[in-house]
This record gives structure tokens, C-alpha cells and sequence, in this order.
């Protein structure tokens, strides 16, 4: 599989912060709030931390479908260029939420689940560039269902900030893919 990022050793630490700071990457509070302060949560163990450990471990297994999502969408030759820059956009949003959420396991004493080798994606019907966007906006709408049911099974409040904020860049996402298939980019007032 390639990478529409190059790898670490092709960026230079000014290029990786110059990459960053005009991408908008940098660390957002929801992501300092996942990674701050966890070791004396790991300290104290107990079920809600394995809990906790769970709900992000699934979080981490849908960040990284997505991320392969996107890879699969970036080199299927469907995407024409403005679109296949936002991919490249929400990939990398996704590949930060998996970075953090791995780190927060792991401070939380726990093991971060792995990428699959193969995800079934329905490559099959993925034969226009609107249908890439309409697989992509159902991937984003499961991720936003996803992390609404989590946030309030947290044990550890500011996990659950974390995962809302989370939520909301997931949600940003499908109205972004929505409108680009000239839908309506936020179809109700309420999610579910």
C-alpha cells in the first residue's frame, strides 16, 4: 500500500511544522486532552479505565478502516483533483485521530489494536467519483453514530470531551462529502 503522506524520513522537522502549520494538523485541545495527565489514570487501573480502553480501541480500529478507506478512494483514479485533495485532507484527520488515540491507550496502560491487513470495502461498486464520495459519507456518518455512542460510556470525563470533539470533525466531514454530492450537507437538525 502507498501513502499519500510521505514517509517520516522524506520530512524535515521545518517541513513537517510547515506542513502542519499551513494544514491546520497541529494538536488540537482534544487531542492535548487525551494524552495529558492519563499516567495517573493508568495508575489507578480498575474497570473503567479497561472500559475506556476499550471504547478507544474500537475508535482506533474505525480511524484506521478510514484511513485505508481514503488510501483505496486516493488511488482508485475516480477522484479528480479538488476532491482528491480533500481526501488527502480527511486521511490525514484521520491518521491524528489514530496517532492520539493509540498514545492514550497506551499511557493508559493498555495495547492499541492494529490496521487490518484487508478491510472488504465494496470495491466492486466504486465505479464513479460520486460513488467514492457517497462510500466515504457513509464511512463519516457510521464514525459520527460511532463516537455519539461513545462519548457518554466514557468513565473518564475529559475522554469523552475528547471523543466529542472528535465526533464533531467527523461530522464536518460528511456534511463536506454531502454537499460535494450536491446534497443537503446537514440533512436534519438532530443526529442519531
Amino acid at each position: 500500500m502507498s501513502f499519500l503522506l510521505p514517509p517520516d524520513d522524506l520530512i524535515t522537522p521545518n517541513s513537517r511544522r510547515s506542513f502542519l502549520g499551513q494544514s491546520g494538523l497541529l494538536l488540537s485541545g482534544a487531542a492535548v486532552a487525551l494524552l495529558a495527565g492519563r499516567d495517573a489514570l493508568a495508575a489507578k487501573g480498575g474497570a473503567s479505565t479497561e472500559s475506556d480502553v476499550r471504547v478507544l480501541n474500537s475508535a482506533l480500529g474505525a480511524e484506521l478502516e478510514a484511513i485505508a478507506a481514503y488510501q483505496l478512494g486516493a488511488e482508485s483514479g475516480l477522484l479528480q483533483k479538488p476532491v482528491l485533495d480533500l481526501a488527502v485532507t480527511f486521511q490525514g484527520h484521520h491518521k491524528e485521530h489514530a496517532d492520539v488515540l493509540a498514545k492514550t491507550i497506551a499511557k493508559l496502560g493498555g495495547k492499541a489494536v492494529s490496521a487490518k491487513d484487508k478491510y472488504t470495502f465494496p470495491i466492486d461498486k466504486l465505479k464513479t467519483q460520486a460513488d467514492v464520495l457517497r462510500f466515504a459519507a457513509s464511512l463519516e456518518k457510521g464514525a459520527v453514530s460511532a463516537y455519539l455512542g461513545a462519548v457518554p460510556v466514557f468513565g473518564n470525563r475529559e475522554l469523552a470531551k475528547a471523543a466529542a470533539s472528535i465526533l464533531g470533525d467527523e461530522a464536518m466531514h460528511w456534511a463536506v462529502l454531502r454537499n460535494a454530492l450536491g446534497e443537503a450537507p446537514v440533512p436534519s437538525a438532530f443526529m442519531s
